[in-house]
Order: structure tokens, then C-alpha cells, then sequence
């Protein structure tokens, strides 16, 4: 069966790539793997740190085993550029590991979208710093960001 169109669909306008990148950070807000997979084609393909995950399969595994170690992760996208069928973010998110030690993340990720809207290809360069609690940034309760929460402009990120 194939997958169902996920609107906004390409071509993008400012208004509807700017939705796009907030419905996907409010999917990986959620930390649902297999929720967050659909937005992806069933053969989409990663780049992801030193990870290639290929497939929804993979995918989920990946999402998995990233929300298992990256605890109480909240992230915020924000839109760079688009063209066509492609967007490209910056994003930062935060989480703690087991030991309580706090992260923040930031990075760049470039995307593709197929003729549905689901994204076929994901390039993600990322880097990550420790951080002391005191200096999160990122204090709304877990889930979907609130919207009138700063975003990372707004925050100096």
C-alpha cells in the first residue's frame, strides 16, 4: 500500500517549508520512533553523526536507541533555506545521560522530499557540548514546544 501524503507538499513557499520544520520537530519532540518513521519514505537514507541508517527499519532502531541514552531531550529546528522540494534546518536540543550529566546539540541538517511530502534523504552534521544544568535553555515540559517559547534566534542559539 502506498504511503500517504504528508502536506505541506514541495514545491515550498516560505509559509509552508517554515510548517514543515515545526511539524518535524514537534514529531521528534515527541520521541515516538515509529511516529516520527512515517514522515520518512520507506526507503529514505541518513547520514546522521557516523550512523547511516537506511530505511524506516533502521530508522526506528536508530530513534530508539538515541531517546533510550539522550534522556528528557527537547528540541528546537528553525528554517535556513529552501528551494523546491528540499529545506534546510539548523536545530539544537538538549538531554541528560543517565548520569545526570546535561548536553546541548546543535547542528545543520539538509533535507529532500519526494512528490507526498515524506523526506527520502536527511543529512545531519552535529555537535554536541556538555553543559552544567544552570545553563539549559529549554524548560517546557516534555512533548511539542509551546508556541510562544523563544525560539533558537530568539535564544542567541
Amino acid at each position: 500500500m502506498p504511503d500517504a501524503a504528508r502536506p505541506p507538499l514541495p514545491p515550498f513557499t516560505n509559509e509552508t517549508a517554515r510548517q514543515k520544520v515545526r511539524m518535524a520537530e514537534d514529531g521528534w519532540n515527541s520521541r515516538d520512533p515509529q511516529k516520527v518513521a512515517l514522515a520518512y519514505t520507506e526507503d529514505s537514507r541518513w547520514r546522521n553523526r557516523t550512523e547511516f541508517p537506511s530505511g524506516r527499519a533502521e530508522i526506528v532502531a536508530f530513534l530508539t536507541r538515541k531517546w533510550n541514552t539522550e534522556l528528557d531531550y527537547r528540541l528546537i529546528k528553525e528554517l535556513w533555506a529552501y528551494d523546491g522540494n528540499r529545506i534546510a534546518v539548523r536545530f539544537a536540543y538538549e538531554y541528560h545521560d543517565d548520569s545526570g550529566h546535561w548536553f546541548r546539540s546543535y547542528g545543520n541538517e539538509n533535507w529532500e522530499f519526494d512528490g507526498n511530502g515524506l523526506m527520502r534523504t536527511r543529512f545531519a552534521s552535529i555537535n554536541t557540548a556538555p553543559i552544567a544544568e544552570s545553563d539549559r535553555k529549554f524548560h517546557w515540559p516534555l512533548g511539542r514546544r509551546p508556541d510562544d517559547h523563544p525560539a533558537l534566534s530568539d535564544l542567541g542559539l
